[in-house]
């Protein structure tokens, strides 16, 4: 059953797989996180949003950067690896991906930082990086 559950992730079109990924981490927010003026009421709905956007994003980067290629088996990519593979098809998406990183990753994953503006931003950084990806993915 495990194996078919793979298969099925795996033949899915991963650009889309990305997207789908950050339209789950906004419902996150407009149902559970509960927006009162510029913040929202839940860091803990914040965090699971901003994890769930950053997973998006890795899914992105996995289809058109060949950063797992070269590990060992159960080596874990570091987040260096993705920075020099993208720097390598394009020199000013590094800096959109640490931006990335900070606000989704620690600002939002780690912090839960409730602030309105602050979480758009970091779900529009996630948004160019699947952009970006969207162009460079060949099937």
């Amino acid at each position: 059953m495990l194996k078919i559950y793979i298969f099925m992730a795996e033949s899915k079109h991963p650009i889309r797989e990305a997207e789908r990924y950050l339209q789950n981490a906004r419902q996150i927010l407009s149902e559970k996180a509960e927006k009162d003026g510029d913040y929202y009421n839940d860091s803990k709905y914040v965090r699971m949003a901003g994890n769930t956007a950053w997973s998006g994003v890795f899914i992105a980067l996995d289809s058109v950067l060949n950063v797992r290629e070269n590990l060992k088996s159960g080596q874990r990519p570091d987040f260096k690896d993705y920075q020099v593979a993208i720097s390598k098809k394009d020199n000013k998406m590094p800096r959109v991906l640490v931006n990335a990183y900070d606000l989704l990753h620690k600002s939002l994953g780690y912090d839960g930082i409730t602030d309105f503006k602050i979480v758009q931003l970091s779900l529009d950084k996630a948004k160019t990086i699947l952009d970006w990806a969207d162009k460079y993915y060949q099937n």
